[in-house]
């Protein structure tokens, strides 16, 4: 089996594939995160081209040390990069840890489309089937009632109210336990997914 970056799921959904970010996604992502309301929780500002480089290193980089990470979200209609989203460690609040968190952002004119929703319940599926993990959480800020409602969607409670250690801001911390999302199971038809 090769690295553990090569073992990152590419899911592709109705509208949407969820695929490794590789190196040469830089320019597309850099247009991307260029748009100051994809970062405004919690940057409250867009990402300059360094920065972007440097998650996009760090984003790449942990598919091999943490086994698992945030995807380039593509729209399947035009193949266009639309965000990301996906399942990854949430080093930034340590409290929580051990864990891996559900996140997404998408560009403007991809939100209030469901797209959100879609690829966060892909993720979460494999998380579930095939990443084997037992809880997933994901974390807001109480001003982004739109990632609230896709959390509250796909499942997810609060467990924790708390401050982010960096910014001093109020986040909440939902979970999706196995057996939780067993249970929603039993409604659906379908996987939410394929794997290619």
């Amino acid at each position: 089996m090769g690295p553990a970056h090569e073992r990152i799921p590419r899911l592709t959904t109705d509208r949407l594939v969820l695929r490794p970010f590789v190196p040469e996604d830089v320019a597309e992502l850099v247009g991307v995160h260029a748009e100051e309301s994809f970062w405004w929780y919690p940057l409250r500002a867009a990402m300059t081209t360094e920065q972007t480089m440097s998650f996009l290193q760090r984003t790449i980089a942990r598919y091999d040390t943490d086994g698992l990470g945030i995807e380039a979200v593509i729209d399947r209609q035009t193949g266009a990069m639309i965000g990301w989203a996906g399942l990854a460690v949430p080093h930034f609040l340590p409290e929580v840890l051990p864990a891996v968190e559900v996140g997404w952002r998408l560009s403007g004119p991809y939100r209030g489309r469901g797209l959100a929703t879609e690829a966060g319940r892909a993720a979460v599926d494999w998380g579930f089937i095939a990443g084997g993990l037992s809880r997933i959480v994901s974390i807001y800020e109480p001003a982004n009632l739109a990632s609230g409602r896709v959390m509250a969607h796909l499942g997810f409670s609060p467990c924790l109210t708390t401050r982010h250690p960096d910014r001093d801001e109020v986040v909440i911390v939902t979970e999706l336990t196995r057996a939780t999302w067993e249970e929603r199971q039993r409604d659906s038809d379908r996987p939410s997914y394929s794997t290619e």
